[in-house]
């Protein structure tokens, strides 16, 4: 069974950064899609940063801050986040295709407040 296990949460300063991870285990690494999603609490889930093939996109509100990326290697994905927000502290959350399955992590928690 595929598994999903996201890591690197916690607690930073406004400024700050933070690296999360997605690590994804259970089976042959061949991911055709990866994303990370924000959700924060009263707010809709939100797509801020996927990589399909050799297309990579980003929400708005991350967009030069963020960047997610893949190493092959240990089939993870990571979402390095820059130049923390207060805004940006929400829940993460990672989602992969893998063959014609997607399979969703547990969420990380991100807060960013002085």
């Amino acid at each position: 069974q595929v598994q999903v296990v996201e890591s690197g949460g916690g607690s930073v300063q406004p400024g700050g950064s933070l690296r999360l991870s997605c690590a994804v285990s259970g089976g042959t690494c061949i991911l055709s899609a990866m994303g990370w999603y924000q959700q924060a609490p009263g707010k809709q889930r939100e797509l801020i940063a996927w990589k399909s093939g050799g297309s990579t996109n980003y929400g708005d509100s991350v967009k030069g801050r963020f960047t997610i990326s893949r190493d092959n290697a240990k089939c993870t994905v990571y979402l390095q986040m820059n130049n923390l927000k207060p805004e940006d502290s929400a829940v993460y959350i990672c989602n992969v295709r893998v063959g014609w399955e997607s399979y969703w992590g547990q969420g990380t928690q991100v807060t960013v407040s002085s």
